[in-house]
């Protein structure tokens, strides 16, 4: 190379433009020279090539080993011959050997040329894997640029990611250039650049947002305790604090709805109900199930089912549309729920599970101490159900029930006390006294 000055100056000028490591370059360069000059003297002899990183002038080596009988000339040397390049050599020592091609000049620019252009390229594909791995599991802007089929190409920046069907909030509209907020699900390598998967409908979308918006969230004063989402439709998220004086809903809803507005613009006008979580189950299901109102709550003690009673008049309000307010807080609470109505409710077990260690002599035994309750004559089910319509429909947003001391509760409409046994995880009623 006898411009190999400027061509060590291109390269470094170039490798600073790209940020790419000039002795990436230098190595690789002189890899792609080793295989070119084994193959122009077609041989396997251990050849090593070495690029001056400051004249760019390349000298190719050969290692070979002095031997009293040379067989393969590639591989040893005579003792004479080898002294004549260092007389202190002995039988046995290795030496290294110039063995630079005279017309090598050409084969090694071509080289250098493609391997050069080959390294650029891999080296920006790291680079770019890289940028976006440190994006993972985050909210990135991403500009809309065209629609291929029924998957949307959106560009991040430095490169473009498809939004699939599956991850599309169903009837948003994508209009060219407009600005969205996706989530990073995966970014992977492959051998035309890194893929970045991202989504529109995962809950983990719901939950970033939330800590860009509110700042007791991304402070850690309040905390987000678990999101339920149908992207486009509705979503539950339960917060919760350690801290007395915060209030861990108004936080995130803002000064007069400011900051969950615009999370609600963001996603297209989704429904958000922000709950406040409770350690206790019963009381955070009461919580999910929201706006409706709960009167009762009856918790299994072998598995994560619960039964909840609630108002006449609320019944509908607490399954919701096609059951998504129900399927919604099982989800967010991780329990499985069955909802019935007051009067769908009085005159049965439906509040009592049975406990999986009791015998059956002691099961009748509580059926039997509970009778009154649970086998209620059909006539005043009936006259008991009236009554009760009534009463909701004046009271439409009162609560059915009163908690006294000590964790004691009375229920009006049977005009009974009952209260929570935790070792046994149910509700035992008994006549006022």
């Amino acid at each position: 190379m006898d411009n190999g000055r400027e061509l060590i100056e291109a390269l470094a000028q170039v490798s600073h433009e790209k940020g790419i490591d000039k002795e990436i370059i230098y190595e690789a360069i002189e890899a792609s020279l080793v295989a070119a000059c084994k193959r122009q003297l077609n041989t396997n002899a251990n050849i090593s090539v070495v690029l001056n990183r400051e004249t760019g002038k390349y000298t190719v080596l050969t290692s070979k080993t002095v031997s009293a009988v040379v067989n393969d000339s590639w591989m040893e040397i005579s003792l004479d011959d080898a002294r004549k390049i260092d007389c202190k050599c002995e039988m046995g020592d290795i030496l290294e050997i110039d063995v630079t091609p005279s017309n090598f000049g050409r084969i090694a620019a071509q080289n250098a040329k493609q391997v050069v252009v080959q390294k650029f390229r891999e080296a920006e594909r790291e680079l770019l894997y890289n940028e976006y791995i440190e994006k993972e599991h985050q909210v990135i802007i991403a500009i809309v640029q065209r629609r291929d089929r029924r998957n949307i190409i959106v560009s991040l920046g430095k490169l473009e990611a498809i939004i699939p069907p599956s991850e599309q909030m169903p009837r948003e509209s994508y209009q060219f250039n407009d600005r969205i907020k996706v989530y990073v699900t995966e970014v992977k390598q492959s051998n035309k650049g890194p893929i970045v998967n991202v989504s529109r409908t995962c809950p983990e979308l719901l939950q970033k947002l939330f800590e860009q918006e509110v700042p007791e969230i991304s402070d850690g004063i309040v905390e987000i305790k678990s999101v339920a989402r149908e992207a486009g439709n509705r979503s539950k998220i339960a917060v919760y604090t350690k801290h007395p004086h915060v209030d861990p809903i108004g936080s995130c809803v803002g000064h007069n709805g400011q900051r969950v507005n615009v999370i609600n613009s963001e996603l297209r006008g989704e429904k958000l109900d922000i709950i406040l979580w409770n350690e206790d189950p019963a009381k955070y299901i009461s919580h999910a199930l929201s706006p409706s109102k709960v009167v009762a709550v009856a918790l299994s003690p072998s598995g994560q089912e619960a039964r909840v009673v609630v108002p006449d008049h609320q019944l509908s309000l607490s399954i919701g549309k096609e059951g998504q307010n129900a399927r919604l807080a099982a989800r967010l609470t991780g329990w499985r729920i069955d909802i019935k109505s007051e009067s769908q409710a009085r005159g049965t077990d439906f509040l009592i599970f049975p406990a999986p260690e009791k015998s059956e002599d002691e099961t009748a035994e509580m059926e039997a101490a509970y009778a009154d309750f649970y086998e209620t004559p059909e006539e005043t089910t009936e006259q008991t159900t009236q009554e009760t319509t009534e009463q909701t429909s004046e009271q439409t947003e009162e609560t059915e029930y009163t908690e006294y001391e000590n964790e004691y509760y009375y229920d009006e409409e049977t005009g009974k006390y009952y209260y929570y046994d935790e070792e046994t995880d149910e509700y035992y009623y008994f006549d006022e006294e």
